[in-house]
């Protein structure tokens, strides 16, 4: 079966499918979830979307509690999963097109998801219909599991294996070719600092609103001349290549700094805004407490970001080295601060230990660690069937090596006992999730389509 040239005769349908997609902005909306509505309207309605495709396509669908569902086709007592979302992370600003419109220019799909995780997504569900439209018998259920709180937590498909049987195989289109067969241990680390009755020169600092994403922008309000501060501002955004902006408001002067949008498994990828602006502050005269806490995130996160400052680095052969991602930093002088870091750790993490150990060096800062969040490390043996079937598929359809990666994101794969990260975004093309200006390829799309089509009926057809 020549797949690719059954993706190529869909190609319009495909890229219409991911702009309807797109076009629900599917972010988490805390402040307006309900019991019927887990996350918020928006992501309920991505999923419901893509449930309605399902039943108009004649294939199975549930829906799980308005968290996850699945669309279902095949027979038989075995399942394979590919699980997906439908939710995005916040857009952030400085968009060349509108983030929610799927605009089509230079032969790329422009909007939130496109890459992350929408256009793997459809890339996916459109290979289940090529492969229902061949007519294929299949020995084993194919689910498309989609969840709505893949960013912020999993809760989605934690709900819904409570209900559902747990796929004994399975593969999440939501990283990268060709096979990640490792991932790294994720765990959301917590440092406070207690509140000030004194006044400080700092009365407010935020940056960030997720942990697994690079800060690009922070803002501070704090006490002192507006003329030298701004003097001292273009002085030191001159020397690192920054932008922002020094303005009076009241009493207090609001520093503003911009940096760069990235994904959290690799902060060097963007410039966290909340860092640059602590190494601004320390520039500045300040009150003990205030020093305190610039000084803290100018030592910790200042100069890299693999944990070394903090006695938390660490690297393996399978998964490469443990980094970390400051992606929530808060202080205001009565509360103290809050500094909420993405650490992702690598599979053979010695994790008691270095947090220990971590905990020693920052015992007379007056800063503390707390462990909030932690899923531990995914990995699957590259001997397994699972592993030798999709190197076969993904060789076959574009002629080049299926080598074995780790990645220090997290996919639903995790929640698998035995499932990779498969896809989509191939060698050589420039990661462009959580970023502005994000994208996929259309030629990308259509090639994907057709791997998946033929890893479905490897994986479940009938022999």
């Amino acid at each position: 079966m020549n797949w690719l040239e059954r993706a190529e005769e869909k190609k319009e349908d495909i890229i219409a499918e991911l702009q309807s997609l797109i076009q629900i902005p599917s972010v988490l909306q805390t402040d307006l979830a309900t019991s019927d509505m887990p996350f918020g309207p928006k992501p309920l309605e991505a999923l419901l979307h893509m449930l309605r495709e399902g039943d108009k396509a004649g294939f199975r669908t549930k829906n799980i509690e308005n968290m996850a569902g699945h669309i279902e086709m095949g027979d038989g007592e075995e399942i394979l999963g590919i699980l997906c979302h439908v939710d995005v992370v916040p857009e952030g600003k400085g968009w060349t097109y509108p983030p929610f419109e799927g605009v089509v220019a230079d032969d790329k799909v422009y909007g939130r998801g496109a890459i992350d995780d929408k256009g793997p997504t459809i890339a996916a569900w459109m290979a289940m219909k090529l492969v229902k439209e061949a007519g294929i018998e299949l020995s084993k259920k194919v689910r498309l599991i989609i969840g709505t709180d893949e960013e912020s937590g999993f809760r989605c498909v934690k709900r819904y294996f409570e209900e559902e049987q747990m796929p004994e195989i399975g593969f999440a289109p939501d990283a990268d070719f060709p096979i990640i067969n490792a991932e790294k241990g994720i765990a959301d680390l917590i440092f406070t600092q207690t509140g000030s009755t004194e006044t400080e020169t700092i009365q407010f600092f935020q940056a960030g609103k997720r942990t697994n994403m690079v800060p690009d922008e922070a803002f501070a309000y704090v006490f002192g001349g507006a003329h030298t501060i701004k003097q001292k501002f273009n002085e030191f955004a001159k020397e690192h290549g920054i932008t922002g902006e020094v303005v009076q408001e009241g009493p207090v002067v609001k520093v503003l700094v911009h940096g760069k949008s990235a994904h959290a498994m690799e902060p060097n990828d963007g410039i966290n805004a909340g860092i640059l602006l602590a190494k601004f502050l320390k520039t500045i005269s300040l009150t003990p407490h205030s020093k305190a806490f610039v000084e803290f995130l100018v030592t910790a996160f200042g100069e890299e970001s693999r944990g070394h400052a903090l006695s938390l680095n660490f690297a393996d052969e399978v998964s490469g080295e443990t980094t970390l991602n400051p992606g929530v930093i808060h202080y205001a002088p009565e509360q103290g601060s809050c500094t909420q870091v993405s650490l992702r750790y690598s599979v053979t993490y010695p994790f008691e230990e270095k947090l220990s150990a971590c905990r020693e060096i920052i015992q007379n800062t007056g800063i503390t660690l707390d462990l909030g969040s932690n899923s531990e490390p995914h990995y699957v043996d590259k001997e397994d069937i699972l592993i030798t079937t999709l190197q076969k598929v993904y060789e076959r359809q574009t002629g080049q090596e299926a080598k074995l990666l780790s990645i220090g994101g997290g996919t639903y794969a995790r929640v698998l006992k035995k499932g990779v990260a498969f896809g989509m975004l191939f060698p050589g093309r420039k990661d462009v999730a959580h970023q502005v200006d994000e994208f996929v390829d259309i030629e990308d799309l259509i090639k994907a389509t057709a791997i998946y089509a033929d890893a479905i009926v490897e994986l479940a057809g009938k022999n």
